[in-house]
């Protein structure tokens, strides 16, 4: 296990990040224009691709590599070079592609922490978890992706507030369901 969370601390800290991020939606009123310019957004794309950078970096420096070990230094020479020729070179939707790095290293503490448990609620992480891997894998390869669903679900405010008031009940379920059964 690389990151030792319990069930029950994954489940509050996802469950707390959707309420947060789904409460912000709802109830700022410039948060449709923000995230409509948040895919080529070269300041979010910094940032989240520094974030992405560091996490990676600390996760390769510290997890056990078995027979690759002996690679550890190139694959963090790797990562330092890769997220700064990424910054330089790939500036057309850099936020969404580095959301999608970030996703999909968020999904790793959610899953770790739902193995080997046998409650049937621990699917609401595992769930969320490979929707955050799905989204990754087509942010980082067709990140036009997250422009066209940011299009669809602003069209209309009423379709605006349903996505947000959705994520909000999900991360109210996980934060409920944390507390009570885990």
């Amino acid at each position: 296990m690389i990151y030792h969370l319990s069930l029950q601390t994954a489940g509050l800290a996802a469950g707390l990040l959707l309420i947060l991020t789904h409460t912000w939606a709802v109830a700022w009123p410039g948060a449709i224009a923000a995230v409509r310019d948040f895919p080529r957004s070269r300041v979010a794309g910094t940032v989240l691709l520094i974030v992405a950078a560091v996490w990676a970096f600390l996760l390769v420096r510290s997890i056990d590599l078995g027979e690759f070990s002996r690679l550890r230094g190139i694959m963090l020479i790797g990562i330092v070079g890769g997220s700064i020729l990424t910054w330089r070179f790939v500036e057309e939707f850099l936020a969404a592609r580095a959301l999608g790095m970030l996703l999909l290293l968020a999904a790793d503490p959610l899953l770790e922490s739902a193995m080997l448990r046998h409650e049937e609620s621990r699917l609401l992480l595992v769930v969320l978890a490979y929707v955050w891997l799905v989204a990754g894998l087509f942010l980082v390869g067709m990140p036009y992706l997250l422009r066209d669903a940011i299009s669809l679900a602003t069209s209309r405010v009423a379709i605006w507030k349903m996505s947000a008031f959705a994520g909000l009940l999900y991360g109210i379920a996980l934060i409920a369901v944390a507390l009570i059964t885990w």
